[in-house]
């Protein structure tokens, strides 16, 4: 086959040059659902050299089952949105805008702004905790938030109750304010050693 054979003359070709990335406001926690619709719309109206990529961004989060069991979940980032790879004119904004749960595109004064190069990067590739091994650094999600109430179940502090005053998911670590001899202090446990009260 010649060099002229294997140029690409279509649409999509040069269409993917001019695409940009667009946040999309859609109803919340049925953003996979509405990823789909959408790629459906677009294949049935053969919008296809408008869209590139559609995504939900997502992370890797350990979780621990009641018996202690440690599962990795996809957790969304941010719920409630989309990421689009697209071009924006009439066909393609009022294909998105018509489909079933989506509200609108971000932007001002109802015009879509697009993501800036190095935000989309950040959210599109994973922390590297280990560059070696390449394996993604994952969060521990954990289910208590900042003014709860928790009694500690194992270790030294086992039965004293305080009120959850930082929350490190990254390490898996929560910092309780916790009255000992009556004084507040603060007190560094792993998430598993409290529950709430």
């Amino acid at each position: 086959m010649s060099d002229i054979e294997k140029q690409d003359d279509s649409p999509t070709a040069g269409a993917a040059t001019n695409m940009d990335w667009y946040i999309i406001k859609v109803a919340f926690n049925r953003e996979d659902g509405i990823r789909d619709a959408l790629l459906k719309r677009i294949k049935l109206a053969g919008l296809e050299e408008y869209f590139g990529e559609i995504l939900v961004p997502t992370e890797d989060v350990v979780t621990f089952t009641r018996n202690g069991t440690r599962r990795v979940v996809k957790r969304k980032l941010y719920p409630g949105y989309l990421m689009a790879y697209m071009i924006i004119n009439d066909d393609s904004w009022f294909l998105v805008r018509e489909t079933p749960g989506v509200g609108d595109f971000t932007g001002a004064g109802g015009k879509p702004t697009p993501m800036d190069p190095l935000d989309v990067e950040k959210i599109r590739k994973p922390v590297v905790a280990d560059e070696e091994e390449g394996e993604p650094a994952m969060k521990t999600a954990i289910p208590y938030r900042l003014g709860d109430r928790v009694r500690v179940k194992e270790g030294n502090f086992q039965n004293l109750e305080g009120e959850v005053e930082k929350v490190d998911e990254a390490n898996g670590r929560v910092t309780v304010i916790i009255s000992i001899f009556g004084r507040s202090t603060p007190v560094e446990l792993d998430h598993w050693q409290i529950e709430e009260v």
